[in-house]
């Protein structure tokens, strides 16, 4: 037996949270270390300052912190400002982490059935700009994103 339930394709709240690709003006809310024997990574929750649609929505992402993958976390450290003397000494402090700004990438992609946000690239807050079409800084543009 069918039956007709009206609005039932537009219930799928996961779609309609999911932040579209591509670069956004954020704040660092939270940021946990979590320990992974394989790949401990570092979980940050951002909150979407610009473009002006999108503000409050928050995303979430990892950095992971193996090795190989310490450039991008030192990435994000500085440009988003993070203090360059705990950097130097190699010392993360979460609560030091909340409240900067900057500039990320983000791209989903699909693993086994799962949907995974990409946190690709970082910029200072200093080099956001908005055009007046409303779409975010061109992702290509080499002042956005090194």
């Amino acid at each position: 037996m069918r039956r007709r339930i009206q609005g039932l394709h537009d219930a799928d709240q996961s779609a309609a949270a999911q932040v579209r690709d591509g670069l956004f003006l954020v704040r660092v809310e939270r940021a946990q270390h979590r320990w992974h024997a394989r790949k401990p990574f570092c979980l940050l929750r951002f909150s979407i300052l610009e473009p002006k649609e999108l503000s409050g929505q928050a995303i979430t992402g990892r950095l992971y912190c193996t090795p190989r993958a310490l450039w991008k976390l030192n990435w994000f450290l500085r440009d988003f400002g993070y203090d360059t003397e705990m950097l130097g000494r190699d010392e993360i402090d979460d609560k030091n982490l909340a409240g900067l700004r900057g500039v990320v990438k983000i791209s989903h992609v699909v693993v086994d059935g799962a949907s995974l946000l990409n946190l690709d690239a970082f910029a200072p807050a200093s080099q956001w700009e908005e055009p007046s079409n409303g779409s975010p800084a061109n992702p290509a543009s080499p002042e956005v994103m090194r």
